[in-house]
């Protein structure tokens, strides 16, 4: 079985990530697609093991094995849990409405970390980027405002809300360059000071609940099986 076969047969969750999951789609936005796939449990009995992820078969689409998904979510790696969490779903089976399910089981404390982690090497980039050149990435910077505001907002409240809207005008103003640059990284700096002041009363759990997604895991596993 190969590779594409295992996304077009077996995939059990797919949607539309990026600007359109996150209100800021405008006329010229790419179509970034995401999914989950469960490749069949006697695919692994074999020494050639499945993927852990495939391109394709469309462009801008990239799909993960349930296990490797689960895996990065219980990190709390944003893409995947801003994936969990998209508005615009193209396709879910009775496997991906469980997943859907453990959309709060993934969510925890290391979420401050991973968001704040990645936020930290995304505003380096930045700066080189200024720098060299004078100017920013402006999409980049747009995008990286949206991960903080979204990150902030999780820790202050336990849900993860990646609908960008109430600040849809500020965030394009700023992918359109019409911002100054000290004023976004103005931005950057309160938002993660808002992050560090909101982590020790949040409401998430210090971890995510592994037993539900282990238990999840194994049950899926073993009806693949049979």
């Amino acid at each position: 079985m190969d590779d594409l076969t295992l996304v077009r047969d077996h995939t059990v969750y797919a949607c539309v990530t990026g600007s359109r999951a996150f209100g800021l789609a405008t006329e010229t936005s790419d179509t970034d697609r995401r999914g989950v796939f469960l490749a069949p449990t006697p695919l692994f009995w074999r020494f050639d093991k499945p993927p852990t992820h495939v391109e394709g078969p469309r462009e801008e689409e990239f799909s993960w094995e349930l296990e490797r998904f689960c895996a990065l979510a219980l990190r709390a790696n944003p893409n995947i849990l801003e994936c969990l969490h998209s508005p615009l779903v193209d396709r879910v089976t009775p496997v991906g409405e469980e997943l859907l399910s453990l959309r709060g089981a993934f969510l925890s404390r290391r979420a401050h970390a991973t968001f704040t982690r990645y936020a930290a090497g995304q505003h380096r980039k930045l700066l080189a980027d200024v720098r060299l050149y004078g100017a920013p990435r402006w999409k980049h910077a747009m995008h990286l405002l949206r991960l903080l505001l979204s990150c902030r907002d999780l820790l202050r409240t336990g849900r993860l809300e990646i609908d960008a809207g109430p600040y849809r005008d500020r965030l394009l103003a700023v992918k359109r360059g019409e911002t100054a640059w000290e004023e976004v990284d103005a931005w950057m700096a309160c938002l993660t000071e808002e992050c560090e002041d909101a982590l020790p009363s949040s409401p998430l759990p210090p971890d995510p609940d592994l037993s539900r997604v282990a238990d999840f895991l194994h049950r899926t596993r073993r009806a693949s099986a049979a």
